[in-house]
């Protein structure tokens, strides 16, 4: 059996298992109102239980105060092109008040953050062939070894989404790999971005799949800069595929606590959104995006 025969077989599997795995539901909507997805206590059972982190973006302070576990779960993010260095510095402030696990800045910023939160427990993530993917595999693997060099512990990498869709996966492995191999040299960790608003079911499976295999740490749904955002079933298909050797990053669309945890009950590790403080705390905050 060839790769192509080999990829397609899992495929249809895991689909299968997807179908059979999903029986509380009809046309979207729950009918038992006891699957975890549903089920407000089953989300916090899973939180107390097994969560590791959850990610999200800059925020405006909210009423009440900040949950110290769900704080340590939040990676402190801020990727807009316009991100100024009094925003960035901001950032870090915030993450070092409220002890979240990272900030994840565009990689201009990294030696700034790595200055800031030096001896904190607040470690820098950044981002490579963002947000398109479309670079070459040297420019990312360069990319991440600067960012590294920089100050950087964990990398985020786009795919070369457009070769995916080509079938290209020995290219699109790859390209992965490129990312990984270098993030692995200096004990960095990788995740890879599948932009997930552009895939077909099929197409996430397969991109899961390839990343698994060049060894990555973490799948992710989507830069925020693209067409639509993290679902509960695109994160609990990538779970399946990736099982539980491998974390699972939502990304996009995230606006409260209650949406957060949804997404971490569905199997995701960490979660992007919009207002990091406000998911912390509980409030509801308007916006969306990374």
């Amino acid at each position: 059996m060839n790769r192509q025969q080999l990829i397609s077989q899992i495929v249809e599997d895991v689909l299968k298992e997807k179908d059979a795995s999903h029986t509380c539901c009809k046309d979207g909507v729950c009918t038992d109102g006891m699957c975890v997805i549903h089920n407000k206590e089953g989300v916090k059972n899973i939180v107390s239980n097994g969560a590791t982190r959850v990610s999200a973006g800059v925020g405006v302070d909210a009423a009440g105060g900040v949950e110290p576990d769900l704080a340590r779960m939040i990676d402190h993010t801020l990727l807009k092109p316009e991100a100024s260095v009094e925003q960035v510095e901001k950032l870090c402030a915030e993450a070092k008040k409220f002890h979240f696990a990272s900030v994840c800045i565009n990689p201009s910023y990294v030696p700034l953050c790595a200055k800031i939160l030096k001896d904190t427990d607040v470690k820098v993530c950044t981002v490579i062939g963002f947000p398109l993917g479309a670079t070459t595999s040297e420019t990312k693997a360069f990319e991440t070894e600067r960012a590294i060099r920089d100050g950087a512990t964990e990398v985020d990498m786009v795919i070369n989404v457009g070769r995916l869709k080509s079938g290209d996966y020995d290219y699109v492995e790859s390209d992965i790999f490129a990312v990984v191999s270098t993030a692995k040299r200096y004990h960095a960790l990788s995740k890879v971005i599948l932009e997930t608003g552009l895939l077909t079911d099929e197409e996430k499976i397969k991109a899961c799949m390839l990343a698994k295999r060049a060894g990555a740490d973490f799948v992710k749904t989507s830069t925020g800069f693209s067409k639509g955002g993290a679902t509960a079933g695109d994160i609990a298909l990538m779970r399946l595929v990736v099982g539980s050797a491998m974390g699972v990053k939502a990304s996009g669309g995230v606006r409260s606590r209650e949406d957060a945890l949804k997404l971490v009950a569905s199997g995701a590790d960490r979660i992007g959104a919009s207002a990091s403080v406000a998911i912390a705390s509980g409030a509801t905050t308007a916006g969306g995006g990374y």
